[in-house]
């Protein structure tokens, strides 16, 4: 009997290898560019520095792109600067005597906290930003308070002062930007002055993330004005449901139907999903060893949905939680050792261009006696979304070489083989015609 069940059991296991082949022609856009396992990100906030001094020409010799959201108003050249959009600064100084902060006037005061005429008050602003996104308000309100009776009482010093991350940034230049841009990184805004967002009115939400994407497109050109990152890393809905208007992709938050977000502050890890994509956030700051860094990469690179987005700040000494570049160093190589065999490292706007391609893509193909035509499309705005996607191809078991041509232009590509034949794998630019696949 021992035999028999042998006999039957390579039977039914021959049958289900035979009911997954895959037809000739039969194409699919791989999960992520090059047939990777995973994505990564490397992204940095603020535009302090010594991210361009110190931890980019690391990147540059290890070879790895990143994505840096620059507080675009304090650049020298820039046209347009923090302000405050409404009433008279003196009037609403002049009625808070009177009447106390309340829902009613608390974001046009906490909106015109940083541009009342003297240095130290743009602080108020913050943390009252940060308390009102928390739902506590009245502790929101009573700081408004505690800020307009000192102005009141003039115990602040003259003048204008913005945060310490507009400050950081000095030394910086948009030609410095525009050479780095060339050599493949991308810059995107992070609002004119880092204003927490949550605090300041509609009119003033508008004006911080409008200007700074007018200031990227005037100073870097359209392509950079595809990302963006609001200041702290807010999901506020009032300030979200603005920023979407403006920007096509937001770090803070991208609710697709097909992706599943996990942001900074959540200790969740990638695990069961039922979306084609998980965007994995975990910020590189000095409460996070080099160890459990590393365990965040092997992680998107065992699985097969996960895009992993790496949040930096300051480097040596300079900025938030500040990563020393010698550590930083050591990660890009980590990184980049697994970008052969499992890795797509790519900037935030490709992978979010690659991932949208993917899911409003079609595929047609023809197989033609010994040719096979593909077209692939997508309905994006082709102005927009024009990322190459990869595409894995199915071809006959029998040839043993095969070719890609686009017109009269042509190129060999290997043959590979899985459970269910052989297929190809290949670039091709969306809205772009057919591709002909050849073999013999």
């Amino acid at each position: 009997m021992k035999p028999l069940l042998l006999t039957i059991a390579i039977s039914f296991s021959t049958l289900f290898v035979m009911a997954q082949k895959a037809t000739i022609g039969q194409t699919e856009v791989t999960e992520w560019q090059y047939g990777k396992n995973g994505a990564v990100s490397i992204t940095y906030d603020d535009g302090s520095y010594n991210q361009f001094k110190n931890a980019l020409p690391v990147m540059e010799r290890v070879g790895v792109p990143a994505t840096f959201f620059i507080i675009t108003g304090g650049i020298p050249g820039s046209k347009y600067h923090g302000q405050f959009i409404g009433r008279p600064v003196k009037d609403i100084i002049a009625e808070t005597a009177t009447v106390p902060t309340n829902q009613q006037n608390f974001l046009e005061r906490c909106s015109a906290a940083g541009y009342l005429g003297y240095k130290g008050t743009i602080t108020f602003h913050t943390k009252a930003a940060g308390l009102y996104d928390s739902g506590r308000t009245k502790q929101a309100f009573h700081l408004m308070d505690s800020l307009y009776a000192k102005v009141r009482h003039g115990d602040f010093e003259p003048g204008y002062q913005p945060c310490d991350e507009y400050l950081q940034e000095k030394g910086s230049t948009w030609d410095d930007f525009r050479r780095d841009a060339a050599k493949g990184y991308e810059f995107a805004s992070h609002s004119i002055t880092h204003a927490g967002m949550p605090g300041l009115d509609s009119v003033n939400i508008a004006y911080e993330l409008t200007k700074s994407k007018e200031e990227m497109l005037n100073q870097m050109g359209a392509k950079y004005t595809f990302s963006s990152e609001v200041p702290y890393g807010y999901e506020n809905e009032r300030v979200m449901k603005i920023a979407y208007k403006i920007y096509p992709a937001l770090r803070n938050r991208m609710p697709e139907p097909w992706l599943k977000e996990i942001d900074r502050p959540s200790k969740k890890t990638p695990g069961a999903a039922d979306k084609d994509y998980i965007q994995w956030q975990r910020e590189c700051n000095t409460h996070s060893p080099l160890p459990l860094m590393k365990s965040w990469v092997d992680t998107a690179a065992a699985r097969k949905d996960t895009w992993l987005v790496l949040v930096i700040h300051g480097v040596d000494g300079l900025g938030y939680e500040a990563l020393p570049s010698t550590m930083l160093d050591e990660y890009f190589q980590y990184i980049k050792s697994k970008q052969k065999s499992a890795l797509w490292i790519a900037t935030f706007g490709d992978v979010t261009r690659y991932m949208r391609e993917r899911e409003a893509s079609a595929v047609k193909t023809q197989d033609i006696k010994h040719q096979i035509k593909v077209k692939l499309t997508h309905t994006l705005d082709k102005a927009m979304y024009n990322l190459p996607l990869t595409l894995k191809t199915y071809v006959p078991s029998k040839w043993s070489q095969a070719s890609i041509w686009k017109g009269k232009k042509g190129h060999q590509v290997a043959i590979l083989n899985d459970v269910k034949g052989n297929y190809i794998i290949y670039q091709a630019q969306p809205n772009d015609g057919e591709v002909t696949i050849s073999g013999i």
